[in-house]
């Protein structure tokens, strides 16, 4: 635990370094540390505030427009409020302005994070090995907002012969519990615990841990900080929220090929709740969603469709190769491990005695059912799951109706097949916005 005695209490000491001078492009970092004296020894831990090593890899750049300089460092927009931006930059960190600062620099120009911290950090520990003879580990920090917590604090964002992260998983707490999800991020302890020394503003960007040997890595614990960056896969909140909505409706693509791998009911209601938040005419609530759980009640509905498309074919006059080839265009539904069934209803609607205003009076109601299921289709794509509507149910609504058992009042609207996809979508086709407005 630490480095005192055996039977002590776990301790360590962090001091901030004194005598750093002014950091200019060039400087080799690991010389100008060694020259404060710095009375390093094997396992301490050396916390180098991310300022002076972009000022010493010539990171400073001629800037009259901040903002400019933050669209360069990003890679994606995580969410925006005003001017404010929350993205991930080059470094693969998600951060506010991708970490392009204004302080402590010349008027006119911008500080840009370190190009690869993790390999600055080793630039470091090896410079230090060289001119001392010590065994150090190196953390390049940096200042991090967090979300649902209010103020800042330093966090590792490079990293050299520091163990990065302790799994616990596997163990046991005091009380014999076993330990499943516990990842200590060691080197953001680490980088905070040398922050309260450093400051913000009193010129000290260096500072030393010591006591604690057992975060000091080898070759072959030496991961980088860059392990402590979590991966999309991973990342259950990657989005603000308008980010979330419109990647949301970006991911809402029709999926025709699914898994076998089973849709969980709760997220399909998710979707439902999100569908009938649209807009409806007269404060009425015009869906309805039929939610096909059992493979029984999905067979023997499309069973049932199929027999009345065939009929319908053959009265067109369609040869039987020509009926066989359509039906097999149905096997979406088929093939899908959960159905969905929006349906209209008319409760609350006006009647006027007008073919005109009754007509409108229905198209109103139609666009607010079309506009539930669209929610439905895009909540379903935030839950990770797949969608194809198809409008087969309205082709045969009275079918449809006597199978599910549906009061005479409910008219399908089409059937939603639902999954988790097999494979990737290709990319959606550009479309040009501005092709699609009038401006009056």
């Amino acid at each position: 635990m630490s480095g005192g005695p055996a039977g002590a209490a776990p301790s360590y000491r962090v001091w901030a370094l004194p005598g750093m001078p002014e950091v200019r492009e060039g400087d080799d970092l690991a010389k100008l540390i060694a020259a404060t004296e710095p009375g390093l020894v094997d396992g301490d831990v050396l916390l180098v505030t991310s300022k002076i090593v972009s000022k010493a890899e010539g990171r400073i750049v001629e800037a009259t427009d901040r903002e400019a300089a933050i669209d360069a460092e990003t890679v994606r927009v995580v969410a925006r409020r005003g001017t404010l931006r929350i993205v991930e930059n080059r470094q693969g960190l998600v951060m506010a302005a991708a970490g392009v600062d204004a302080s402590n620099t010349p008027a006119g120009t911008v500080l840009l994070l370190p190009e690869d911290p993790d390999a600055s950090a080793r630039l470091i520990r090896d410079g230090l090995r060289d001119a001392l003879g010590v065994e150090v580990g190196v953390v390049v920090t940096d200042t991090f907002g967090r979300p649902w917590r209010n103020g800042l604090t330093d966090v590792a964002i490079g990293a050299a012969g520091v163990r990065v992260l302790d799994d616990l998983r596997g163990g046991t707490d005091g009380y014999g519990n076993p330990l499943s999800a516990t990842v200590v991020a060691t080197a953001d302890e680490l980088a905070s615990a040398g922050d309260l020394v450093k400051g913000k503003a009193s010129g000290l960007p260096v500072a030393v841990v010591r006591g604690l040997p057992h975060v000091v890595a080898d070759a072959s614990g030496d991961e980088g900080a860059r392990a402590m960056v979590r991966v999309a896969a991973d990342d259950m909140f990657r989005l603000g929220t308008s980010e979330a909505v419109r990647e949301a409706l970006n991911l809402r693509r029709t999926v025709r090929e699914f898994t076998d791998e089973p849709v969980d009911p709760g997220a399909v209601r998710r979707a439902v709740a999100a569908a009938v938040t649209a807009p409806a005419p007269h404060h009425t609530t015009p869906w309805r969603f039929v939610l096909l759980e059992s493979e029984e009640s999905r067979h023997r509905l499309l069973d049932a469709m199929r027999d009345a498309w065939i009929a319908d074919l053959r009265r067109d006059g369609r040869s039987e190769e020509s009926v066989a080839k359509r039906v097999r265009r149905g096997d979406v539904l088929r093939n899908a491990p959960y159905l969905a069934v929006p349906c209209l209803v008319m409760d609350g609607s006006h009647h006027y005695g007008d073919e005109r205003r009754d007509t409108a009076e229905r198209e109103m109601f139609v666009v607010a059912a079309g506009a539930g299921v669209q929610n439905f289709l895009v909540a379903l794509a935030g839950e990770r799951l797949g969608s194809a509507w198809v409008s087969s149910t309205m082709f045969c609504r009275s079918v449809v109706r006597e199978v599910l058992d549906l009061p005479e009042s409910w008219d399908p609207l089409g059937a939603v097949a639902v999954g988790h996809p097999k494979g990737t979508p290709p990319p959606r086709p550009a479309r040009d916005a501005g092709a699609f407005i009038a401006v009056r």
